[in-house]
C-alpha cells in the first residue's frame, strides 16, 4: 500500500489518525480547520471518502459520519476510509448553507489557491481529500424548510457509479446531471466516482434518514471490497428504482398551505397535493399532481408565495412499487434497531 499524506501528515497502513486541514481564520483571528478522520486497514483496498456539511446547515450527515466511525462494522477494514464530518465549518458555526462570503461551496469547485474563500476551501478539499480517493459518498439534506425522502443522485450512465447506487440499498435513485462547479463534477474530472445522498431537512436530525444513510455507506463499503460481504441479508430486499426525470410543482397562489401529500406517497394525475387558503380560511386553490409519480421532496413551512416550489416529484415506470419499497426500507430499519437511536454495532 502506498504512503498517504494529508495536511502534511503521513498515515501508514494499519494506522488511524485525526487531522486538521488549515483554513483562513475568522475576523477574530480564531484559527479554523476542517476535521478529518483517516482509518487505514492493514490490507490493501480502495480509498473512500465520506463527506458531510458541504452546506453548513445540513446536519444529518455529521451524525451519520459519527455513527459510522463508532461502528464495529468498520473494524476489519481493507483499504482506507477518509471521513470528513464538516467540510463547511464556517457554515456549521453560523447555521447557514453558505460560507461567510455568501457563496455556495458546492458551486465553487475545483476552486483556486488564490481565489475567494469558497474557492480556497474547495481547492483544499479537492486536492487534500478527493484527489486521493477512488470513490466518494457526499451527504446532504433538503434546504431550509424542505424535506427530502432518502434518495441517491448520481451519473447513472457510468456503470461503476450505478453499481454503487444499487448497493447502497435505497428504492429511489435519480439519474442526475452533473452541475457546473459541483463536487461531483470536479471529482469526475479526476476519475473519482461520487454518489450524493439526499435525506431529511436542514438544521434537523431525522432518525430514518440517518439510519438509512449509515446502512447505505456500509453496504457500499462491502460492495467495493473494503468490508466482508454478508452471507445472508436480514429483512426484505429493497429494489432500487431509477428516475430519469423529476420536477418541482409550484404554488399558483400565495397563501396558507394545508398539505395532503407526504414524502414517499404514490400520487396519481389529478390528486390534490395541497390546498392554499387566504388568512380568513377561504380556499384560493388546489395544488394538483400533473402525472403519476412519487413525492421525494416537499416544503414544510405552511406558507407559500406564488411561484414557490412546494413538491418535488419523481417519475418512475412503476411508481406504486417505489412507494411500497420505501415502506419496506422503513420497516427494515425499525426492525434492526427498536431504540430511538441506533447503537454502535
Amino acid at each position: 500500500m502506498e504512503e498517504l499524506i494529508i495536511a502534511g501528515e503521513s498515515i501508514k497502513p494499519g494506522e488511524t489518525k485525526r487531522l486538521e486541514i488549515a483554513m483562513p481564520p475568522l475576523y477574530t483571528d480564531t484559527h479554523m480547520s476542517i476535521p478529518v478522520h483517516v482509518q487505514r486497514g492493514k490490507r490493501p483496498g480502495p480509498t473512500l471518502f465520506v463527506s458531510a456539511a458541504i452546506h453548513g446547515d445540513e446536519l444529518n450527515g455529521i451524525e451519520i459520519v459519527g455513527r459510522l466511525l463508532n461502528s464495529k462494522s468498520i473494524k476489519n477494514l481493507r483499504g482506507t476510509l477518509i471521513a470528513v464530518p464538516m467540510v463547511n465549518v464556517y457554515g456549521v458555526l453560523n447555521q447557514s448553507r453558505y460560507l461567510p462570503d455568501r457563496r455556495d461551496l458546492n458551486r465553487s469547485f475545483p476552486g483556486s489557491k488564490k481565489g475567494s474563500l469558497a474557492g480556497r476551501l474547495a481547492h483544499s478539499f479537492l486536492n487534500e481529500i478527493v484527489a486521493k480517493c477512488d470513490v466518494g459518498i457526499d451527504l446532504h439534506t433538503g434546504a431550509i424548510h424542505r424535506s427530502n425522502l432518502p434518495q441517491l443522485r448520481a451519473n447513472l450512465n457510468d456503470e461503476q457509479t450505478l453499481s454503487l447506487c444499487k448497493a447502497f440499498g435505497l428504492p429511489v435513485i435519480l439519474n442526475s446531471d452533473i452541475r457546473d462547479g459541483s463536487l461531483r463534477q470536479a471529482a469526475a474530472d479526476l476519475g473519482v466516482k461520487v454518489i450524493l445522498y439526499e435525506a431529511g431537512q436542514a438544521l434537523r436530525y431525522d432518525e430514518f434518514s440517518i439510519r438509512a444513510g449509515l446502512k447505505g455507506i456500509i453496504n457500499v463499503m462491502r460492495e467495493v471490497g473494503m468490508l466482508n460481504k454478508r452471507n445472508s441479508k436480514k429483512g426484505h430486499a429493497i429494489e432500487p428504482f431509477i428516475a430519469n426525470q423529476s420536477g418541482w410543482i409550484r404554488a399558483h397562489e400565495s397563501g396558507f398551505v394545508h398539505h395532503q401529500a407526504q414524502l414517499g406517497d404514490h400520487v396519481m394525475k389529478g390528486d390534490v397535493l395541497a390546498t392554499i387558503s387566504d388568512p380568513y380560511g377561504t380556499e384560493l386553490g388546489k395544488v394538483l399532481c400533473p402525472a403519476e409519480s412519487v413525492v421525494i421532496g416537499k416544503q414544510n413551512i405552511p406558507l407559500a408565495q406564488e411561484g414557490e416550489a412546494m413538491y418535488h416529484l419523481a417519475y418512475f415506470k412503476t411508481p406504486n412499487s417505489v412507494a411500497e419499497h420505501v415502506e419496506l426500507l422503513q420497516d427494515n430499519l425499525v426492525s434492526e434497531e427498536n431504540n430511538a437511536t441506533v447503537k454502535p454495532e
